[in-house]
């Protein structure tokens, strides 16, 4: 009986073992790609830009980087940037229901090859390059780059308060 009894619960824990090994595993492979990152940034300055680095995904490279610009300069905008690197941490605009109540002008100013292309630049300071991050994440038909910008916050303050998106 002893004998019976051991065997049955060395096959049990041989099966608690390898199944817990297996879920482990095949979701930290799904789930990789699927991570929201956050716009992180990388430094001020001297005229008061910011330099950041957005993220944003698509279904190709080229879809993935134009949106990972716009993320980056929306969250400038409206979020403010959570750092220890001397970022202004507060949004340009104050009232958190902005994007809604102007939500015809933001969609226009954030549609492809729009107004907000004039806030940002390239690591270099050129419009045309951006730097974008190395390596890429996956998930399904979607990829995730990581874009280096420069956003020129005083502009697009002023830019906010000659629309009357804001007060002076």
């Amino acid at each position: 009986m002893k004998k019976i009894t051991l065997i049955f619960g060395a096959a049990l824990s041989l099966i608690v073992m390898s199944t817990v090994v297996t879920s482990c595993g095949s979701t930290q492979m799904k789930g990789a790609g699927n991570y929201t990152y956050e716009t992180e940034c990388m430094g001020v300055e001297g005229d008061g830009s910011q330099t950041v680095k957005g993220w944003g995904s698509g279904r190709n490279r080229e879809d993935a980087v134009e949106q990972a610009k716009k993320n980056g300069l929306r969250d400038v905008l409206f979020k403010g940037i959570i750092s220890n690197k001397g970022c202004n941490q507060k949004p340009v605009l104050f009232d958190p229901n902005i994007r809604e109540k102007k939500e015809d002008y933001f969609n226009a100013f954030f549609a492809d090859a729009g107004p907000y292309t004039e806030f940002i630049s390239g690591e270099d300071g050129s419009d045309l390059h951006f730097s974008v991050v190395a390596g890429r994440k996956k998930a399904g038909d979607q990829v995730t780059y990581g874009v280096i910008i420069r956003v020129q916050r005083a502009k697009l303050k002023d830019r906010m308060i000659r629309d009357q998106i804001m007060p002076k």
